[in-house]
């Protein structure tokens, strides 16, 4: 048995009673960084035999894993914030259980994407979540297909990239295109700041930002003029 649990992005008290139910009763915790969970897993009490399970290492130890299971093993994957699978290790696990017909649940729970697309004030009912973008291979064919999506755009972002990114969506969506900058989701410093790309950029490039960002972008409509950099 795999469970997918789904760790706190922030703030500790929000995990869930059943995750921590279901870490106290697992034979291991698979985790990104062990010395990230060693705190949350130190705060409720819970003591059990940790692995290290990340980027690095996955596609060496997943055979390993799921021969474990099949032996009657009760594996938890955590990831050092959110849900596993989402712009973080768990996909390659996942998918090798169910190969061999191993049961797989993912637990409801933390994710930065969906708080930062809420609060974001842009429309939610219909949105497309592209995680990290590519730096260099795919970037500029991914951001021309993204220029005429209709769908709000929610997209993760490191600080030092920030305003490097802001200003280049620009090209692509226009000056114009609403947009909400989400950072440090439930911590102790958490902001959201709102306005055009070209407002944020000059914001951030004032105040440099620190700490987890979540990018939401207006999708295209008939109001939102649209530049590339063909144009520009």
């Amino acid at each position: 048995m795999l469970y997918l649990i789904p760790s706190p992005i922030g703030n500790l008290g929000d995990i869930t009673f059943r995750a921590v139910a279901v870490l106290q009763e697992v034979d291991t915790i698979l985790c990104e960084d062990t010395r990230t969970s060693k705190v949350l897993l130190q705060h409720y009490q819970i003591q059990k035999p940790l692995l290290a399970y990340h980027q690095h290492n996955e596609h060496k130890i997943v055979d390993m894993l799921v021969s474990r299971m099949e032996g009657g093993e009760k594996f938890a994957l955590l990831t050092d914030a959110g849900t596993p699978g989402i712009s973080d290790p768990g996909f390659l696990l996942a998918r090798a259980c169910q190969r061999k017909g191993i049961s797989v649940e993912c637990l409801p729970g933390a994710t930065a994407f969906v708080p930062a697309l809420i609060q974001s004030g842009l429309p939610a009912h219909r949105f497309v979540f592209e995680g990290f973008l590519p730096l260099k291979k795919g970037r500029h064919t991914l951001l021309t297909a993204l220029s005429q999506e209709p769908r709000t755009i929610i997209l993760y972002e490191s600080p030092h990239r920030l305003v490097k990114s802001l200003k280049e969506f620009q090209q692509y969506f226009g000056t114009c295109r609403k947009a909400a900058v989400c950072r440090e989701l439930t911590k102790l410093f958490e902001e959201t700041k709102t306005g055009t790309l070209e407002e944020l950029a000059a914001h951030y490039e004032t105040k440099p930002p620190k700490g987890e960002i979540v990018v939401v972008v207006a999708g295209k409509d008939d109001k939102s003029p649209t530049e590339t950099p063909a144009e520009a």
